[in-house]
């Protein structure tokens, strides 16, 4: 199995485009890596490849990937698109892919439901992209060897869908946020680029993982408070920080996983690497993923 981190920030990417916090400065000035917005290509052989949620970077990350140029005069590699949630840094991407090359489309039916419900993407062709509908728990194969299996974790309905009943359910178990087991050969990938909490029964899910890439959106949950970038807390959002005695950090700390960091946040001072949040990061078994990162098992 070969995994190609398509990209590994948050909404928004490194620099966002509207921000000049510390972050964001240092990678404008090349201090530190850019990051595109959070998408994961898989593939059982490194000729066929499954595309793990479609960021608005989409054409960036195609064009920085050979594995994924065009291998004929329209035939492109990527042959399947997997949705963990509606939320746009995962679902614009689809946009991109409009230009009448075939290929599946698997999400939980609510995340079907989203992008039904949103005529501007009746332009992928439904003769070439066929909308299949995965079940929570029920494993199925997006390329032949390749096998996925959905499952809840906490999390929130996309911004733009809150009501004021569903902005209060920030910790909700349904088809509206999903993790994905990857498998092949005996070898487990866990992604899970978005989650509100990591209750006990997730710990033992992903305790049999070889490969953990997990929602990395904040350090604090006040960081964006205090930063002065936002009025949310990371759980208004729907992400579990990093940091603190029921942070992602300390609640995953028993795997034994390669556990590496992914949906980054530009806010997010883990970013820059003589931060002490960096250096607790490091200590504690972990990685930040990086865009091009390439991990084989």
């Amino acid at each position: 199995m070969r995994l190609i981190v398509l990209g590994a920030g948050a909404g928004g990417g490194l620099p966002q485009w509207n921000c000049a916090c510390l972050q964001c400065a240092a990678a404008r000035k090349g201090r530190i890596p850019g990051m595109t917005q959070s998408s994961l290509a898989v593939s059982a052989d490194g000729l066929a490849w499954v595309l793990l949620n479609a960021s608005p970077d989409l054409r960036q990350q195609l064009f920085a990937t050979p594995a994924l140029h065009p291998t004929g005069l329209r035939d492109s590699p990527v042959k399947a698109v997997v949705l963990t949630n509606g939320d746009v840094d995962h679902i614009a991407g689809l946009l991109t892919l409009r230009e009448k090359s075939p290929f599946r489309l698997f999400a939980t039916r609510a995340t079907l439901d989203v992008l039904a419900a949103n005529s501007v993407f009746a332009v992928l062709d439904p003769e070439l992209v066929r909308p299949e509908v995965i079940t929570l728990d029920q494993p199925f194969e997006p390329l032949p060897g390749l096998v996925m299996t959905p499952h809840a974790v906490p999390g929130k309905v996309p911004l733009y869908l809150e009501g004021a009943e569903t902005a209060l359910n920030l910790k909700a178990m349904g088809e509206q946020t999903i993790g994905i087991t990857i498998e092949k050969a005996g070898h487990r990938v866990e992604y899970i680029p978005g989650c509100a909490d990591v209750p006990d029964w997730l710990i033992a899910r992903l305790a049999r993982s070889d490969v953990l890439l997990f929602d990395g959106t904040i350090w604090t949950d006040e960081e964006m408070l205090a930063s002065g970038t936002g009025r949310k807390t990371g759980a208004r959002m729907g992400h579990i920080a990093m940091s603190g005695p029921n942070g992602s950090m300390e609640r995953l700390a028993s795997l034994r996983a390669r556990k590496l960091f992914i949906h980054i946040n530009n806010t997010n001072p883990a970013l820059l690497p003589d931060s002490p949040a960096r250096q607790a990061l490091l200590r504690n078994g972990w990685e930040l993923a990086q865009d091009g990162l390439e991990i084989t098992l």
